[in-house]
């Protein structure tokens, strides 16, 4: 069965704002469709909008469709949540996020609302997301990032301990969906195999803080400069 790439957008996106990415991927020959749980404002939890990802994905495709999730800055989250805490890892073969606060982000304590709580460095939510790995152990993980974030503060926030990491050095956290070797990594990634043996190997720890360099032998750095 052909996969199906669901785009999770982020912070005060809907659906359009993802739509051109997933044009792009069409045109790459995938079969790609937004999902954006609202209200995106940070009034909702990033559970909450997790749960509206698990029940559109349940109403829209049969139990053995084989997915593919791109996420989005919050949106990143909302898809780890989505594999890790709601049962996604069974059908998810790959996560590919971009500009994501794995690690939390300082601009979040401008935002006094349930999602801003969660997305600031040490919260309780991002410490019970990134205590266990495992999950994400089974499915290909690819983080895609900017040392130019303002956004994301600090940038290599957006980094995730495992998989592989794709520095693209684009000068704009809300324009980086539609950078063209953004688009580029991200099709790479969706045409990367997932390997049997990716499904059962162990969590790789995440390192604190975070080195310029992967720690696990397993995982790949790779960076792009500004064109």
């Amino acid at each position: 069965m052909n996969e199906v790439t669901i785009l999770v957008p982020g912070f005060k996106d809907d659906i359009h704002f993802l739509a051109k990415l997933a044009k792009r991927l069409e045109a790459a020959g995938f079969v790609a469709e937004c999902i954006s749980p609202q209200p995106s404002n940070g009034a909702a939890p990033i559970e909450l909008l997790a749960g509206q990802v698990a029940r559109a994905i349940t109403a829209r495709f049969a139990p053995e469709q084989p997915l593919n999730l791109v996420g989005f800055s919050m949106g990143g989250l909302i898809c780890r949540t989505y594999v890790q805490h709601l049962g996604g890892s069974t059908r998810t073969r790959r996560l590919i996020t971009l500009a994501t606060p794995h690690q939390g982000t300082y601009s979040a304590y401008l935002l006094n609302r349930p999602a801003g709580y969660q997305m600031r460095p040490g919260s309780a939510f991002l410490a019970t997301l990134n205590e266990d790995l495992a999950a994400l152990a089974r499915v290909r993980v690819t983080s895609i990032w900017t040392p130019l974030d303002v956004t994301i503060v600090p940038a290599h926030s957006s980094r995730l301990p495992i998989g592989e990491m794709v520095a693209i050095w684009s000068p704009f956290h809300a324009t980086l969906p539609s950078d063209p070797r953004v688009v580029q990594a991200v099709v790479r990634a969706l045409r990367q195999p997932v390997e049997v043996g990716e499904q059962t190997k162990p969590p790789i720890p995440s390192p604190s803080p975070l080195k310029e360099k992967g720690t696990a032998s397993s995982q790949i750095e790779t960076k792009i400069p500004l064109s």
